[in-house]
C-alpha cells in the first residue's frame, strides 16, 4: 500500500498551470501540469536521493481533461478535504497553527486567509503568482489510483470562500513520520511547530513553557527587508503543539541573529555584531525598550554578517551573564564605542595582547566587570554553564574532521592558533603533532588546555547541560548538543578523569532518512522536556536550498504529555522550589525573587542546601552567598560538602564576591580530589601574595607527571608571579627538579628562569633525544634575554646536544650573537647535512647563503618533488640563480619529470621561464612538454606565460587543447576568462549534460578516485591521507552535501564559498602576484596558504595591493577536463566519503 500522508495542490488559473506535492511512504512527490493540454500523461517524480530531482517515475494512463468537471467542491475519493498552508521542500508532514496576522510579510499575489498568509517558497518549484492551496490526507492502494490522485489534485479548484472572499483555513495536527528518527531508549520525538517559523538559529523556553525562536531568514542574504525576528510560540490548549504565535521583535539590526536568552521581561538577543537587551515594559509580549549592551567588529562580513561572530548569552548560577564569540569578531566595544577592557586591564580584542581568536566572556548583568575566561577558539558557537559554575562548549574545525568539545578551564588558552605568532595549525613547527585532530588545536604546545572530546566533522551549534529528571538517567547532568552537520542531537556523558574529564558520545535524536534535519539549538522546558530547533535545509548553512522553513520538536518519554508547572515567585518557599526547575528562565526569575526577599529567603535556601541533589545544593549556596553577608557561611558549607563539585564551589563563591581566596585554597590544597586541587590552582591566577606562591608550590608538588589538565591549571595559577613561583618551587624540589614529572613543570612554566632550565635539560645526557623536540618547542614560548642566554648555552657548550638539536638552537639564535661568533656558522656547515631532506636544511642554507650546498638541494628536489622540502629546495635553487644545474636537469628526461613537478609550485617569473623553455623545446619528449604545460597552469605567473604562448600561436596544434584545459584550472581570473573564450579549441570529452541528466546517471564510484586525480582535484583537497591541504578537506563531504549540491559546488564553485576559504589577491612591489588563503596575518608578515598546500610569507612592507576575491580559488570548468560520466563517477565516489552514523540520502 502507498501511504500518502501529506498532499498539497496549488492551482494557477491565470496561467493554466498547477503543481502538487506530497509524501508517499516518506518520499516527497511533486509534479507540475499544464492544464491547457487536451490530453496528458501525468508523470510523478519520486525524490529518493535527497537531491530534489526525481529518480523514480510512474506514468498514468492518458486522461481527457474535458471529462473532468470544471468546478467540483466534493471531497476526492470520498474523503473530506481541508485547506492548509503549503511550503515545498519539506519531507515530513507539518502542523499548521493559528498564526498572528503580523507574523509574515505577504508574498505578492498570495491572499491572506483569516489573518494567515498563504505562503510559498518562491525559489521552489511551487513558485506561482496566484495560488489557492488545498491539502488532503489519503491512502492510495494502487499505482493507478496514485496517478488519478495526481490529476484530480492538479485540476482541483479553490474551495468555498469565507467572509470577504478569503478562503477558510482549518488546522490539522501534524506528527513526526514513523521511522524518521533514531531516538534514545525511553524517549519519543513529537512535532511542536513547523509552519509558524523559518530558519530557527536559536531558541529558549520561558517559565510558561513558551518557545522563543530567533529566526535567521536574512542569514547571508537580505530576503526579508523588515529584518529577522524573535517569535513566541505557545501551546495554549495543552495538546503539546504550538497554536499561537507572536512577533516579539523584528528589525534589520538583528539580521543573522545567533542567540535568544529570555530573562523574565528582558530578552537578550545576540546578532553577529551586537548584543541587544530588549525589554517588555507593559507585559504585551512586544519589545518596548532597546539597549545595546556590547558591539563587535565583524571581519570579512557577508551582508554585514559572519557566523563566527557574537553568539548566545546565558544567565549563570552566580547571577552573571556568559557568552562567547568566534574568531571573526575582532573586538568587543561598549555602546558608546569604547573598547572593552577586562578586569585585569587587558583589551578584549584579537591582538594577542594577550587574547586572540574566539573567546568566552563573563560579565555582570549590566555589562560591567568583563572577564575573558578562555580564548583561542575557532567558532565556539555557544557556552553553557552548569549549576556548579563549570563551563562547557563545542568548537568548529575548518574541515579537518576535528570539531571538539571543551571543558572551559578559566583563563585558559585553547590552541586554535600559535600563542606567540598567531600562525595556523598548518604552519611548520618543532614537535608538530602527528595526528590532524591534535595538530588542529596545537595540543603539543605548552600552555594549551587539552580538549575534552573530538567529535569529528560537523558544524556544532547549540549546547546545554541537562539538569532535569524527565529524560533517562544517562542524560541527567550531562551536555546535550545540536550538531546540524551530522543531523543529530547527541549527549556527551562526562566523568572525572584526574583534574579533568573524559567523555563519550551518545545519540539522543538522530535522523535516519531526512538530511534536511539540521538541529541548530536545544532548550529545556519547565517540565524537563527537551526542545530542538531544526534549521531544516539540506546543507547546514548558507541557505543553499530551503530559505524559509523550520521546525521545533519536543523530546520526552512516550507517555509524557507536555505540561507546565505553576511557579510561585511571591513566597520564599515558592521561589526556592522554582530554583530547582530544569528550566533556566524559571531559575532566573527565582533568583531575582530570592534576591529581593533577602534574609526572608534564608530558611528555604538553607533547607535546599541540604538536598541530596548536589546541583540543588550548589544553586542554594550561590543564592545564599548573594544574600546579605552570606558568602562566608556559604563557603564554609561548601567546604564541608561530600561532593567534589560543591567543594569547588567554595573557591568560585570566594572569587565571585571578591573575598580573599588564599584562606579557601589553604583548606583545600591537600584535598583528595585532583579536580578540587585543579580549581585551587586556577583560583591563584594573577594573585601575587607570598601565601599564594607557597600554595602554588604545594599544589605543584602533587602533580603526578601524567595529568595534563592539572599541569595546565598550574600554568594558569602561576600567571602574575611566575618568577616567584619558580624560585620557591626549585627551593622546595632541590636536586630532584630533573625528575620526569618535574621536567613537565619546567616545560609548562613561563618563568624567566625556566628557559635556562630547558637548556640544561637539553644538554643533559640522561634526557632522551626523543624529548628534545618537546623541550625546544617550549623555548619558543620564552622571550628576551633569558631565551637568548639559553640558546647561547646550547651553542657554546663543549659537549653540546646532538646535531639536530644544535641546529634547532642555531635557527633560533639572535643574529647579532651569530655575527659575533662566526665559528658557529662554520659549525653549522659541518652539522648541516644531518638535517638534509628537511625544511630546516633549506632554511639554514638560505640563511647563511651556503651556495656550496646546491647539489644537495637538487638531490632533495629530485627525491621528493611534490612535498614541501623538495619544493622549497628547488625554490632556493632558483633564488640562488643556479641556472645551469637546473637547465641541465631539465635536459635529462629522467630528471626533468620530478624537477617540473617541483617547479610548478614555485610560481615566479623564473619558474615561468623554465617551464616555457621546456614547452617550446621541440627536442624534449612530448610527454615532458605536456607535463610542463600542465605545470604552467598551477600558479598565476606561469599561467600568464602559457596564455601568451596560445595567443602568440607558439604552440603546436596538438598542444592547444591541453593548454586550454590547464588554463581552465589555473588560479588567476584573467587566465580563466581567456580559457573560457577558447573552449572551442578543446578536443571534446563528451557533450555537457544538464544537471538532471547528471543526477539520473548511475555512477561507478570505483572509478571516481581516478577521475578525481585526472581533474586535478587531488592537488588542492585532502581525502584521508591523500591529496594536499589547501582547499576544504573532503573526507566526510558525502555527509555534508547531496549529489545535487556536489555537482553545483564543482561546476559553479563561486556561488557558495566555504567560510574560511575566501581567497585573497596580493601584488608585491616587484609585481609578483600571489593568490591564496590568509593563514597568518601578523604585524609584519602576511602568510598565505597557496595552491599545493604550501605557505608563502610576504613582508607587509612589500605589498602594493591586497584584496579579497569574490571568485573561488577553485577553478571553474572541470567539465572541460572530465567527461560527463567521469564527473558522475567523481560525485558518486565523493558520496561514499561519510562520517559514521550519517543520515541516509533519502
Amino acid at each position: 500500500m502507498l501511504d500518502v500522508r501529506f498532499c498539497a495542490c496549488a492551482t494557477d488559473r491565470s496561467n493554466k498551470k498547477a503543481s502538487v506535492i506530497f509524501i508517499v511512504n516518506d518520499i516527497e512527490v511533486s509534479n507540475s501540469l499544464n492544464l491547457m493540454a487536451p490530453r496528458r500523461r501525468v508523470i510523478s517524480h519520486l525524490n529518493t536521493d535527497g537531491d530534489g530531482v526525481g529518480s523514480l517515475f510512474r506514468t498514468s494512463p492518458s486522461i481527457d481533461r474535458k471529462s473532468l468537471p470544471e468546478k467540483d467542491s466534493r471531497p476526492l475519493f470520498g474523503l473530506q478535504s481541508t485547506e492548509r498552508e503549503c511550503r515545498s521542500g519539506e519531507s515530513a508532514p507539518r502542523r499548521l497553527g493559528s498564526i498572528d496576522s503580523s507574523l509574515r510579510e505577504p508574498i505578492q499575489g498570495l491572499p491572506r486567509a483569516n489573518g494567515t498568509t498563504n505562503r510559498m517558497n518562491t525559489a521552489s518549484r511551487l513558485s506561482l503568482r496566484k495560488s489557492n492551496l488545498r491539502m488532503y490526507s489519503i491512502n492510495i492502494v494502487s499505482a493507478s489510483m496514485l496517478s488519478m490522485a495526481f490529476l484530480a489534485l492538479a485540476v482541483a479548484l479553490p474551495a468555498a470562500e469565507g467572509k470577504g472572499g478569503k478562503p477558510n483555513v482549518q488546522i490539522e495536527p501534524a506528527s513526526v513520520p514513523e521511522g524518521q528518527f533514531a531516538v534514545a531508549d525511553g524517549l519519543a520525538v513529537r512535532s511542536f511547530a513547523t509552519e509558524q517559523l523559518s530558519n530557527p538559529s536559536s531558541i529558549d523556553v520561558d517559565d510558561r513553557g513558551r518557545v522563543w525562536v530567533g529566526e535567521t531568514v536574512n542569514y547571508r542574504k537580505k530576503s526579508r527587508k523588515a529584518g529577522d525576528r524573535v517569535l513566541i510560540l505557545e501551546d495554549s490548549d495543552g495538546d503539546g503543539r504550538a497554536d499561537k504565535s507572536k512577533v516579539f521583535y523584528q528589525d534589520p539590526d538583528i539580521d543573522g541573529l545567533h542567540g535568544v536568552c529570555v530573562l523574565g521581561n528582558i530578552v537578550i538577543v545576540s546578532a553577529p555584531d551586537r548584543i541587544l537587551v530588549l525589554t517588555d515594559t507593559d507585559g504585551d509580549d512586544k519589545a518596548d525598550a532597546k539597549k545595546v549592551l556590547f558591539t563587535g567588529e565583524v571581519l570579512n562580513p557577508v551582508q554585514g554578517q559572519h557566523d563566527h561572530a557574537i553568539h548566545a548569552v546565558m544567565f549563570g548560577p552566580d547571577g552573571r551573564l556568559y557568552f562567547n564569540f568566534g574568531n571573526y569578531n575582532a573586538e568587543l566595544r561598549r555602546a558608546d564605542g569604547t573598547l572593552v577592557k577586562d578586569i585585569f586591564g587587558n583589551p578584549v580584542n584579537n591582538s594577542r595582547r594577550p587574547y586572540q581568536e574566539g573567546m568566552v566572556i563573563r560579565c555582570e548583568l549590566d555589562g560591567s566587570r568583563v572577564e575573558v575566561l578562555g580564548h583561542n577558539f575557532r567558532n565556539n558557537w555557544e557556552v553553557t554553564v552548569d549549576s556548579f559554575g563549570s563551563m562547557w562548549q563545542s568548537d568548529n574545525d575548518n574541515g579537518s574532521s576535528s570539531c571538539r568539545v571543551n571543558f572551559v578551564m578559566e583563563y585558559g588558552n585553547y590552541g586554535y592558533r600559535d600563542e606567540m605568532t598567531g600562525a595556523s595549525y598548518q604552519s611548520l613547527r618543532t614537535n608538530i603533532e602527528s595526528a590532524m585532530q591534535r595538530r588542529m588545536w596545537h595540543q603539543n604546545d605548552p600552555g594549551v588546555v587539552p580538549n575534552l572530546l573530538i567529535t569529528g566533522s560537523g558544524a556544532p551549534t547549540g549546547i546545554l547541560v541537562y539538569e532535569g529528571d524527565l529524560l533517562p538517567e544517562p542524560f541527567r547532568g550531562q551536555m546535550i548538543h545540536a550538531e546540524p552537520g551530522r543531523n543529530v542531537v547527541w549527549a556527551f556523558p562526562a566523568k572525572q578523569a584526574g583534574a579533568g574529564y573524559s567523555a563519550r558520545i551518545v545519540d539522543l535524536v538522530r535522523s535516519k532518512i531526512d538530511r534536511n534535519y539540521r538541529p541548530s539549538d536545544v532548550s529545556v522546558a519547565p517540565d524537563g522536556s527537551l526542545f530542538i530547533a531544526d534549521w531544516f535545509d539540506p546543507v547546514d548553512c548558507c541557505h543553499r536550498t530551503i530559505n524559509d522553513a523550520g521546525r521545533i520538536f519536543r523530546v520526552a518519554p512516550p507517555d509524557h504529555a507536555y505540561s507546565v508547572p505553576k511557579y510561585d515567585y511571591q513566597s520564599p518557599a515558592g521561589a526556592a522550589k522554582a530554583l530547582r526547575s530544569p528550566n533556566l528562565s524559571a531559575r532566573y526569575k527565582a533568583w531575582t525573587a530570592l534576591l529581593g526577599f533577602q534574609d526572608r529567603a534564608r530558611p528555604a535556601l538553607v533547607a535546599m542546601a541540604a538536598d541530596p541533589n548536589p546541583r540543588y545544593r550548589a544553586r542554594a549556596l550561590w543564592m545564599l552567598a548573594a544574600i546579605g553577608n552570606g558568602s562566608a557561611k556559604a563557603i564554609k558549607t561548601a567546604l564541608r560538602d561530600g561532593s567534589e563539585d560543591v567543594r569547588v564551589l567554595a573557591l568560585r563563591i570566594a572569587r565571585r564576591h571578591r573575598l580573599l581566596v588564599e584562606p579557601v585554597v589553604r583548606q583545600l590544597v591537600h584535598d583528595d580530589s585532583a579536580l578540587v586541587r585543579r580549581e585551587c590552582a586556577v583560583s591563584l591566577h594573577r594573585l601575587d601574595s607570598a601565601e599564594s606562591v607557597q600554595l602554588w608550590v604545594k599544589l605543584a608538588a602533587q602533580y603526578d607527571g601524567k595529568d595534563r589538565w592539572y599541569l595546565e591549571a598550574l600554568g594558569i595559577g602561576e600567571r602574575g608571579k611566575e618568577r616567584a613561583c619558580m624560585d620557591a618551587w626549585l627551593k622546595h624540589t632541590g636536586d630532584d627538579w630533573k625528575a620526569p614529572a618535574n621536567r613537565d613543570i619546567v616545560w609548562r612554566s613561563r618563568a624567566p628562569q625556566a628557559a635556562k632550565l630547558l637548556a640544561e635539560l637539553l644538554l643533559d645526557p640522561n634526557v632522551a633525544a626523543k624529548e628534545h623536540p618537546r623541550l625546544l618547542r617550549a623555548l619558543d614560548f620564552h622571550v628576551g634575554e633569558q631565551k637568548e642566554a639559553a640558546l647561547r648555552a646550547l651553542l657554546l657548550a663543549d659537549s653540546g646536544p646532538n646535531p639536530a638539536t644544535w641546529l634547532e638552537a642555531f635557527k633560533r639564535a639572535d643574529a647579532d650573537f651569530l655575527n659575533a661568533h662566526p665559528e658557529f656558522s662554520e659549525k653549522a656547515g659541518s652539522v648541516l647535512l644531518a638535517c638534509k631532506g628537511t625544511v630546516t636544511f633549506v632554511d639554514l642554507v638560505a640563511r647563511f647563503d651556503r651556495r656550496d650546498m646546491t647539489g644537495h638541494l637538487m638531490d632533495m628536489t629530485l627525491a621528493d618533488p611534490e612535498n614541501e622540502p623538495g619544493i622549497r629546495a628547488v625554490a632556493q635553487l632558483i633564488a640562488f640563480e643556479q641556472w645551469d644545474p637546473i637547465w641541465k636537469a631539465l635536459a635529462d628526461p629522467a630528471r626533468a619529470t620530478p624537477l617540473i613537478k617541483a617547479i610548478r609550485f614555485v610560481g615566479n617569473v623564473h619558474a615561468r621561464n623554465y617551464l616555457t623553455g621546456v614547452v617550446t623545446n621541440e627536442a624534449q619528449p612530448e610527454a615532458t612538454r605536456l607535463l610542463a604545460i600542465s605545470a604552467m597552469g598551477q600558479t598565476p605567473i606561469p599561467a600568464t606565460g602559457l596564455m601568451q604562448l596560445v595567443q602568440q600561436e607558439k604552440l603546436p596544434k596538438e598542444f592547444l587543447a591541453p593548454a586550454i584545459r590547464a588554463l581552465t584550472l589555473s588560479p588567476g581570473p584573467d587566465t580563466r576568462m581567456f580559457a573560457a573564450s577558447q573552449q572551442h579549441l578543446l578536443v571534446p570529452v563528451g557533450d555537457r549534460w544538464p544537471l538532471e541528466k547528471l543526477l539520473a546517471t548511475k555512477p561507478d564510484a570505483t572509478k571516481g578516485f581516478a577521475a578525481f586525480q585526472k581533474g586535478g582535484c587531488i592537488n588542492c583537497h585532502k581525502i584521508g591521507q591523500e591529496g594536499r591541504d589547501f582547499g576544504p578537506a573532503l573526507s566526510d563531504i558525502g555527509t555534508k552535501l547531496s549529489s545535487k549540491q556536489l555537482f553545483s559546488a564543482i561546476l559553479k564553485p563561486s556561488e557558495t564559498i566555504s567560510l574560511g576559504y575566501e581567497g585573497v589577491i596580493v601584488v608585491t612591489d616587484k609585481g609578483t602576484l600571489h593568490t591564496g588563503f590568509v593563514s597568518t596575518d601578523t604585524g609584519d608578515t602576511l602568510t598565505l596558504r597557496i595552491p599545493g598546500g604550501l605557505t608563502k610569507e610576504i613582508p607587509k612592507t612589500t605589498i602594493e595591493f591586497r584584496n579579497r576575491s569574490d571568485v573561488s580559488l577553485m577553478p571553474k570548468g572541470i567539465d572541460a577536463i572530465l567527461s560527463p560520466q567521469e564527473l558522475v563517477d567523481v560525485v558518486g565516489w565523493l558520496k561514499t566519503r561519510k562520517a559514521a552514523g550519517a543520515a541516509k540520502d533519502n
